[in-house]
């Protein structure tokens, strides 16, 4: 077995989900076969595994500071009937604080791809801990740019600690990459092993309940040739759900309990 990217002692104890905006998508964007002109309020999530003395935090939301400014805002956000929709304040750094949890025990935080929607918060993580991010999606971010949906500005900034891992990959105790490519060359899921169940956070690989019940790939890929390898992942994460003790979670399915009441899902039982 791999030694863990992350330097963590312990085991998963919590989960903490987190919402950290909204943005209005086509069903067909979002599942293959979907409805082009029935659009979601899709929410951009989050989330923060905690150990006894640490925590890991998947993906980051956006970067507020842009949307809040209306030149970088046209910018950055220039596509056809899209908007990025945040709450008041700075939703990462609230959701963390009413979580309870403390920068200083930022261990790292892994992105499961380099969507606009996901790299905005890695604003507060220059000059601190790791950021995890599978070689092959560096290496198509890298190079992307507006037609990706990407937003260079907020990976490759100076004084980040980007570590590349490739393919399924323990981050750390209890908790694992999963390859899931095809929606971006080097996107990944996530599995989190928490003491009475397993959670796996799909992300991008399917942002519906119906992608994972149904075996319905992702209905944007970053290239044709790409949708193959979305179609695998997709199967892969319904093979999982089917497991006794296992939960996939959508990534951005409005009608998600997590993402409906994103608290700690110590406190709630699972539906």
């Amino acid at each position: 077995m791999s030694v863990p990217a992350l330097e963590i002692g312990g085991r998963p104890r919590h989960l903490h989900p987190f919402v950290l905006g909204y943005e209005p998508i086509p069903e067909s964007l979002s599942i293959h076969g979907g409805d082009p002109a029935r659009y979601l309020l899709e929410p951009v999530t989050a989330a923060a595994v905690c150990y006894p003395d640490a925590w890991v935090l998947l993906d980051t939301g956006f970067d507020v500071d842009v949307v809040r400014d209306p030149v970088r805002r046209a910018a950055r956000f220039n596509y056809d009937s899209y908007t990025a929709i945040v709450p008041p304040g700075d939703p990462l750094l609230d959701q963390v604080a009413a979580a309870g949890l403390d920068w200083t025990r930022l261990a790292g935080c892994a992105l499961s791809h380099l969507h606009l929607d996901h790299t905005g918060g890695l604003r507060l993580l220059v000059g601190g801990p790791p950021v995890i991010v599978q070689r092959a999606e560096w290496e198509f971010g890298r190079h992307a740019g507006p037609r990706e949906v990407c937003a260079p500005q907020d990976y490759l900034r100076p004084g980040l600690d980007v570590r590349l891992v490739d393919g399924d990959a323990e981050l750390a105790p209890g908790l694992g990459a999963i390859d899931t490519r095809g929606h971006t060359p080097g996107h990944q899921s996530f599995r989190i092993d928490l003491p009475d169940r397993t959670v796996v956070l799909a992300c991008d690989a399917a942002d519906l309940l119906a992608g994972i019940t149904g075996s319905r790939r992702c209905g944007w890929t970053a290239a044709p040739a790409l949708e193959a390898e979305a179609q695998t992942a997709v199967e892969r994460l319904h093979a999982l759900a089917a497991r006794p003790g296992v939960e996939v979670w959508p990534g951005h399915d409005p009608d998600w309990w997590a993402w409906q009441r994103h608290a700690d899902v110590g406190v709630y039982p699972f539906r």
